[in-house]
């Protein structure tokens, strides 16, 4: 029996009769074709809203922040994506803890990212981004929110820390973080620029996006990169015509799984016509240029261990693979003072490859 979050706050629902779970994966037969087709975020949560969070003189509107919510009752699950991805990161997972417990699901476009305007969209420090979120709780919920639980996936589980560690969410009863360690992200920050030259600059469609997102392992459920993807890519302004645009699309769409190798020659002959085509259509690009925000990356990140051990609330911290773990987490997870759960056979991206396994673990958070 799953055991209930925090002094039962969380009380499960009656299963969903019949039909696929939410977020289950459906094997393909030989020869069929994966759809890459975008999916609306209003088959996953039920309401998107713009919340408009003032200045700390009350006089003037700060920022705008874009709101994906499901649920009236119960405590809140708030829930802060990764670098360069946005609330939508969350879909698949928000649909499946929904149909599980008794919550509310809160997931937010962080600052320059998704559809959340700001005035001043290059200060991505994790100390503005923490104040942040303490405005957009009190905007929703005014000064007594109810229980919140924070989630946050890689520069979100950052910045979630940063936010619990502060106090500025003062309803706090649980922190999980997904596939972030300070040793590993701070190791990681010397080739990262490398890593985001090596993505293409552009895509000729949402679809091809989608398709690169998981042909490159990026995100392995197509369900979670269909409805995802579509908030990390925006239409190019201009239109681009230079030789090396199209390029670079073709040359990141890796071959399919085994059962359609006997296409190859075929997909090779189409992603040449893609690319002579992509010259003559409107392009996406990045909705934001993550080489530039490379100065916050060190804030993110340094000092992160010690912060999520000094967060007195239960924590969680869920990872792709033990490797990650650095010598303050090893010392304070003997120590008992946080969980962990390692989630094998998934990326970087473990709430979108594996929705149920982080649905079930962060339902069990405070339990023993």
């Amino acid at each position: 029996m799953e055991k209930q979050l925090h002094l039962n706050l969380l009380a499960s629902r009656p299963p969903v009769p019949g039909g696929l779970q939410s977020g289950s994966k459906m094997r393909m037969g030989p020869g069929r074709k994966r759809d890459f087709s975008p999916l609306s975020w209003s088959q996953y949560f039920e309401t998107m809203e713009d919340v408009e969070v003032e200045n700390d003189n009350g006089k003037d509107i700060s920022f705008t922040a874009e709101i994906y919510s499901s649920g009236q009752h119960g405590p809140v699950l708030l829930l802060l994506h990764g670098g360069g991805h946005s609330a939508l990161s969350w879909a698949v997972f928000t649909e499946v803890i929904y149909n599980r417990i008794n919550c509310r699901v809160v997931a937010m476009d962080l600052r320059a990212h998704g559809d959340t305007k700001v005035k001043n969209s290059d200060d991505l420090s994790a100390e503005t981004m923490a104040k942040d979120i303490g405005k957009v709780v009190e905007a929703l919920y005014g000064e007594n929110p109810p229980p919140i639980m924070m989630i946050g996936h890689s520069m979100g589980g950052a910045i979630a820390v940063h936010t619990a560690a502060a106090n500025h969410v003062p309803s706090l009863l649980g922190l999980c973080v997904i596939d972030v360690v300070e040793g590993t992200a701070m190791d990681a920050l010397n080739s990262m620029q490398n890593f985001l030259r090596s993505r293409p600059k552009t895509f000729k469609s949402v679809e091809n996006a989608i398709e690169w997102s998981v042909k490159s392992g990026q995100i392995r459920n197509v369900e979670s990169a269909r409805v995802s993807m579509g908030g990390q890519v925006k239409k190019c302004e201009e239109p681009l015509n230079s030789p090396g645009v199209s390029k670079s699309i073709g040359e990141v769409i890796i071959e399919e799984e085994e059962e359609e190798e006997e296409e190859g020659e075929s997909n090779h002959k189409r992603k040449k016509e893609d690319d002579q085509e992509v010259k003559k259509e409107s392009l996406y690009t990045w909705q934001i240029d993550l080489s530039k925000t490379e100065k916050y990356w060190e804030g993110w990140f340094s000092g992160l261990s010690a912060l999520f051990l000094s967060c007195p609330v239960p924590k969680l911290l869920l990872l792709a693979g033990v490797d990650r773990l650095d010598k303050d987490l090893t010392i304070g997870q003997m120590q008992g003072k946080f969980q962990m759960q390692v989630l094998p056979q998934c990326g970087h991206a473990v709430h979108e490859d594996a929705p149920e396994k982080v649905s079930g673990s962060t339902f069990a958070l405070s339990s023993a």
